[in-house]
Formats: C-alpha cells, sequence, structure tokens
C-alpha cells in the first residue's frame, strides 16, 4: 500500500505484525495501539503497550516478539469486533528503543486474518532518519464498517511524545525549562521601558475559611510507566533492587507458537496450530530457600505450591493453548524476598513437540513494582525438551535475575526435571509422577 492509501478490512480478529530486519546496530522496536474517541483516548486504559498488554475490553492484545531468519516481528490482535461502539480509530504505533527508525531496515506493517493467516493489507515504511516513534497505520470506522489507512508519520519524540500526544499521562515528564531562582525578576527586554511597581493596597478581611469537606478525594490512576528491561546475551542480567522490583506480586509468563516441519523446511503456523496439535509446556521452578529447603513447582503431581506461606511460588494452572490463552503463568511473592535463596524458572514439554526446535517462547517477568523484564528464547538447534529460562539469586544485599535460556538433552531414561536438577546442583531426589 502507498502511504495515505485505504482499504476495507473484515470486522473480525486481525493480528497485526510490525516487522524489520535485524542486525549489528539496530534498535529494538516495539509496537502499540490506542484506541481513540475524537482524536483521544478516555483514560490511560485505551494505550496498549508491552506494559499494558491487554485493553479491558479484550478488542486488542499485545502479544510480543519473535525473531527467525535475520528478521524481527512484534504483533498485535485486534479483534474489530470487540471494539466498544464508542471507539472511531485505533491507532497502530512502533517505537524505537535504543536508536532511531533510519537505523531500522526494511520496517513494514502488516494485517491478516487472525484465523486464516491470509494478509489483508501490508504497508511498507521508507524514509525515515531520526523518528523514534512511527504511526504505521489506523483502523477506522466508516458508515459502519471498518478500514485500513496507511498512515507513516514520525515523531523525534519517542514513545512518551507520541503517548502524551494522545492523552496519556506517563511517568516519564519531558524536559521543562529551567525555573527562574528564588525571589529573582525576570530581567526586561532590551531597550523596554521599565514599569515602576504597582501602588501597595490596603489590607482586605479575608472571610472566614471554609469547612474542609470530609469526602475522601477521588483516587487517581498512577501514571504509566514507558520503562523495560531486555535481557539479551550482551546484556544477560539485572538486578530488581536497583530496579525497585523487591516487593510485591512478580509475574512470570511464559508463551509460545508452533512451528512444524515439512519437507525438511521450517513453516511458521500460528497459535492456532498449537491448539490442534496438543502442544503442552509445562512452566516450573526449582527452588531453594534460606533455610535449606529444597523444592520443585510444577503442574505435574499437582506440586503448585503457595504464595503465602513456604515457598512462596505458586503456580496458576497448566494451560495447553499457548498466548491464545496467555500462556503460562506462575507468581513469585517477593515480600518474602529474603527467605529465597535461589529460584531457577524452566520450562519441559510433556506433549505434543519432540523438542524446542520446533516451537518459539518469549519470557516476561512483571514485578509489581520496578520495570518488565522480557527476553526471548534463542533457536534451539538441539533435540531438547527442557530448557532453563531464568536463575533469580539472592546475594544478601541484591536480588538478580538472570537470563539463561539454556536447552537441556535428558539423557536416555532420565526426566527433564532431574536434567535440569543435575545441571544447576540442586541435589534433589526425584520419583515418576503424573498429571
Amino acid at each position: 500500500m502507498p502511504k495515505g492509501s485505504n482499504v476495507p478490512v473484515p470486522t473480525t480478529a486481525l493480528r497485526v505484525e510490525l516487522g524489520w530486519r535485524s542486525g549489528p546496530g539496530v534498535p529494538d522496536a516495539d509496537a502499540s495501539a490506542l484506541l481513540l474517541v475524537g482524536g483521544k483516548v478516555r483514560s490511560d486504559g485505551d494505550f496498549v503497550f508491552y506494559n499494558q498488554p491487554a485493553h479491558s475490553s479484550g478488542a486488542v492484545r499485545h502479544e510480543g516478539k519473535r525473531e527467525a531468519g535475520g528478521r524481527v516481528t512484534d504483533s498485535l490482535l485486534v479483534d474489530l469486533a470487540r471494539v466498544e461502539p464508542a471507539i472511531e480509530t485505533v491507532i497502530l504505533a512502533a517505537s524505537a528503543d535504543g536508536g532511531a527508525f533510519g537505523q531500522v531496515p526494511d520496517l513494514y506493517i502488516e494485517v491478516k486474518d487472525a484465523a486464516q493467516g491470509a494478509v489483508v493489507a501490508r504497508f511498507d515504511s521508507a524514509g525515515a532518519t531520526v523518528e523514534t516513534a512511527f504511526l504505521l497505520g489506523e483502523f477506522y470506522r466508516r458508515q459502519g464498517a471498518w478500514k485500513f489507512r496507511a498512515v507513516g508519520q514520525g515523531y523525534s519524540s519517542g514513545l512518551e511524545g507520541l503517548a502524551t500526544d494522545y492523552g496519556i499521562t506517563v511517568d516519564e515528564p519531558r524536559q521543562a525549562a529551567p525555573a527562574p531562582a528564588p525571589g529573582a525578576a525576570p530581567a526586561p527586554a532590551l531597550g523596554a521601558p521599565t514599569t515602576p511597581p504597582p501602588p501597595v493596597a490596603p489590607p482586605v478581611t479575608m472571610p472566614p475559611p471554609a469547612m474542609p469537606s470530609t469526602a475522601p478525594p477521588a483516587p487517581q490512576a498512577p501514571p504509566l510507566s514507558l520503562s523495560k528491561v531486555t535481557l539479551t546475551k550482551a546484556a544477560p542480567s539485572v538486578s530488581l533492587t536497583k530496579q525497585g522490583g523487591t516487593s510485591g506480586a512478580m509475574r512470570v509468563n511464559l508463551n509460545w507458537e508452533m512451528r512444524k516441519q515439512f519437507s525438511g523446511w521450517a513453516s511458521k503456523l500460528g497459535r492456532t496450530m498449537a491448539l490442534h496439535n496438543d502442544l503442552d509446556l509445562d512452566l516450573c521452578a526449582l527452588y531453594e530457600l534460606t533455610d535449606g529447603s529444597k523444592g520443585v513447582i510444577q503442574s505435574l503431581g499437582n506440586a503448585f505450591g503457595a504464595l503465602h506461606q513456604p515457598p512462596y511460588i505458586h503456580l496458576d494452572g497448566d494451560d495447553r493453548t499457548g498466548a491464545l490463552a496467555g500462556g503460562e503463568n506462575l507468581t513469585i511473592n517477593l515480600d518474602h524476598q529474603r527467605d529465597f535463596r535461589r529460584v531457577l524458572i524452566f520450562v519441559t514439554i510433556y506433549e505434543g513437540a519432540r523438542s524446542f526446535a520446533e516451537l518459539h517462547a518469549t519470557v516476561t517477568l512483571t514485578p509489581q513494582h520496578g520495570a518488565p523484564i522480557d527476553f526471548s528464547l534463542d533457536e534451539c538447534t538441539v533435540p531438547s525438551t527442557v530448557c532453563a529460562l531464568a536463575l533469580i539469586t539472592n546475594t544478601g544485599s541484591d536480588l538478580i535475575v538472570q537470563r539463561e535460556a539454556r536447552y537441556l538433552i535428558p539423557e536416555r531414561g532420565v526426566s527433564p526435571q532431574r536434567t535440569v536438577d543435575h545441571a544447576y546442583g540442586w541435589g534433589m531426589n526425584w520419583t515418576p509422577g503424573r498429571k
């Protein structure tokens, strides 16, 4: 599509894919969406991005990144049938992290039918220079139907500037001009007449103060945080202590999509294919507490743990659908972080795939306080059925998250759990278990 053109789209679930070619020196980019009424959001809840990945209506959801074949994609699921009647426009935007879009080659936005995978619209954005945010496209209503327009409008003020322009309140305010020194009067303009000070007015008798209202002030929603942390091979660890994320609940999410092999070639299929193949990944955690106790959190054997008593880790459930239903989640109670010595988060393939070579998975750790931490798993080139994802270590003065992304190959007759235990020296005894 050329810039400014439009095309009708079906009122159904659509996958919006932001893509670009990766390489040395190429900044990361993130997809986001804004739901507008009269050109503005109604509240901060109408902004969908990596720190607020789903709209309350269920109409828009940020699905996350994947990387393969030298390309990176970040996608949103937009279900136009669920967009509230008041919403007139859904803006589809991108923001660059660590550079400008002039450094991002082959940037495009593609709209696909989420169920069938057929391409509905595509816009290849070219000519970017110093822009750090882009409006790539938009869905808009016209005579009761939806259309997609290729926009291609850039911002040099990043995601913050884009968000605030549409009425979002963020907690990283733009730089303001320095305030004058206390008591300093502004200097008159050159050649301007000097105005004498006004006469002092006589004192005024003030009326008695009004009685304060006993009604509590209306609570104000906190501003949105745009900060995030992405762990990579070059920067594999982060301090939760320095991020301010050492209290409250930290949610760990794993989502994935299925890739099948046909005639030796990898064909990427959507998450709907994963549903039909009964793919079952299990998110698990090995823990060691400061009192010396050790154990495992997993759905196998219904070892779901507990959040408010040892081990202070709880697995939400056993999901077989991947990102369509939110993936697998566990929660760690960081209010008891002093009780943790180390926690190893790992994933096993229970059924539906022979190895992680057939899968693409992303991991997100979201502390209640502090920036979310995310990373993608590397391409798997070995017949692995268990992968160590992240290691959380309490050093006594710091709480460190280390990206592992380490594929392990169990020996014949050895369980994935025993394999990851041996690799990290947990020293537990294992017996066969069932779901």
